[in-house]
C-alpha cells in the first residue's frame, strides 16, 4: 500500500491557520492589565499600553490560552466538591469581577472570589488560576509563588488591594500529569501601593522609560513582542496612542485626548488614527533623531542614511507611510522623495 503523501496543507495545519485567522492581529488591551505589572521591564509595560507593536500569535500559543481559560471551569467544579463557595462572576453585576485605577487605564478581571477556603472559612479569598508546564509548577512548588512567579503574585496583590479582600488562594495545575498546588497569599499593601505607582508612571509618562537592558541578546529582550522595535529598526504601529497629540487623562473612564483636534477619543478612533498623527519621537530613536519641529510635522535626521526628512507637514512623510516601511533606509532618500513629489504618491512598503 502506498505511503500517505506528505501534505503542507494538513488538518493540522489549516487548523493553526484558522485559530490565527479567527483571533487576527491587534495592537493591545486598552487598558494596562494588572496581570503583567509584575514585569521588570517598564519600557515593555509602556510600549504594550501604548500599542507600539502590532503582535499575532501562533496557533499553538492561542490554544495554549484558550487552554488556561478552560481550566479556570474545572478548577472551580474542584472547588465546589470540596465545599469552598466560589463566585466566578459579581453577582451585583453578573459579570466577572473587574478593578480598576488610575482613572481607568490600569486594571484586571479576577478569576473569581471564595468563600470557606478550608484553612480560613470564614475568611474571603481572591481566587487565581494558572496552568503551568512541568518545570515552571516544580519552581512554584519548591520555592513559593512569590518568588517563583512574581507577576502572579503581584497580580493577586493589586486584586485584594484593589478589592479589600485580605487574602487570595493561588491555585496551580501541572499540565503534564494534573498535579495541584495551592497557596494562600497574604494581602501587601506596600507592595500593592508600590505596583500602583508603577502603574501611575507607567501610563502618564509621555516617552518610553530605560529598558531593563540596552543588549538585544539578553535573553529577557529576545522574548519580548517588542524587541525588533527597542533594540531594532522595526517602525512603531500607527495608532493614536503612538501619537505626540494624544495623552492618556486620569480623571476617570480610561479617557483619552488630542490636543490636535481639541477632542476625546473613541477606543476606535485611537485604533485607526488620523492622517495628523505625529509619531512620539522616542519611538524612531534608534534610527531617527529630532532636531526642528512645527505644529504640523516633526523634522528628523535619519541617522543610518545622513537623509534628513519630516513626519507630517507638507511634502513629509505622514506616520502611515513611516509605520509600513519595510526598509527604513528608504525614508528621506532623495530618490524616493523625487518619486513621492513626482507621482503625489505615497511609499506602501
Amino acid at each position: 500500500m502506498a505511503a500517505i503523501p506528505a501534505n503542507e496543507n494538513s488538518t493540522l495545519s489549516l487548523l493553526d491557520r484558522a485559530v490565527e485567522d479567527d483571533s487576527g492581529s491587534s495592537p493591545g488591551r486598552y487598558h494596562l492589565g494588572a496581570s503583567i505589572i509584575g514585569r521588570e521591564c517598564r519600557r515593555e509595560l509602556w510600549y504594550s499600553f501604548r500599542w507600539t507593536t502590532v503582535t499575532k500569535h501562533s496557533g499553538r500559543l492561542l490554544r495554549l490560552f484558550a487552554r488556561g481559560q478552560r481550566e479556570e471551569d474545572w478548577f472551580n467544579h474542584l472547588l465546589r466538591l470540596a465545599g469552598v463557595t466560589v463566585w466566578d462572576v459579581d453577582p451585583d453585576m453578573n459579570q466577572q469581577w473587574r478593578v480598576e485605577a488610575v482613572g481607568g487605564h490600569f486594571g484586571g478581571s479576577l478569576d473569581g472570589v471564595l468563600m470557606g477556603v478550608a484553612e480560613a472559612p470564614k475568611t474571603p479569598h481572591v481566587s487565581e488560576q494558572k496552568t503551568h508546564n512541568d518545570k515552571s509548577f516544580k519552581g512554584v512548588v519548591k520555592d513559593g509563588v512569590a518568588v517563583a512567579k512574581p507577576e502572579h503574585y503581584s497580580q493577586m496583590q493589586i486584586y485584594m488591594h484593589l478589592m479589600n479582600i485580605p487574602r487570595a488562594l493561588y491555585q496551580a495545575v501541572n499540565k503534564n500529569d494534573d498535579s495541584l498546588y495551592f497557596e494562600r497569599v497574604e494581602h501587601n499593601p506596600a507592595h500593592a501601593d508600590a505596583l500602583l505607582r508603577k502603574a501611575e508612571h507607567i501610563i502618564t509618562s509621555d516617552r518610553p522609560p530605560e529598558g531593563i537592558s540596552t543588549d538585544a541578546a539578553f535573553y529577557k529582550c529576545k522574548f519580548c513582542d517588542h524587541q525588533a522595535l527597542c533594540h531594532g529598526f522595526q517602525t512603531p504601529a500607527l495608532s493614536c496612542r503612538t501619537c505626540a497629540y494624544a495623552t492618556p487623562q486620569t480623571d476617570g473612564d480610561a479617557r483619552w485626548s488630542c490636543e490636535k483636534h481639541k477632542k476625546n477619543l473613541t477606543g476606535e478612533e485611537q485604533r485607526e488614527a488620523c492622517p495628523d498623527h505625529l509619531f512620539i519621537p522616542d519611538l524612531l530613536a534608534n534610527w531617527a533623531k529630532a532636531f526642528d519641529s512645527a505644529d504640523d510635522r516633526v523634522d528628523f535626521k535619519n541617522t543610518v542614511t545622513g537623509h534628513s526628512f519630516s513626519n507630517g507637514g507638507e511634502g513629509g512623510w505622514s506616520s502611515k507611510e513611516i509605520s509600513r516601511a519595510i526598509d527604513i533606509k528608504v525614508i528621506g532618500d532623495p530618490e524616493v522623495d523625487h518619486l513621492r513629489k513626482s507621482f503625489s504618491g505615497e511609499v506602501t512598503g
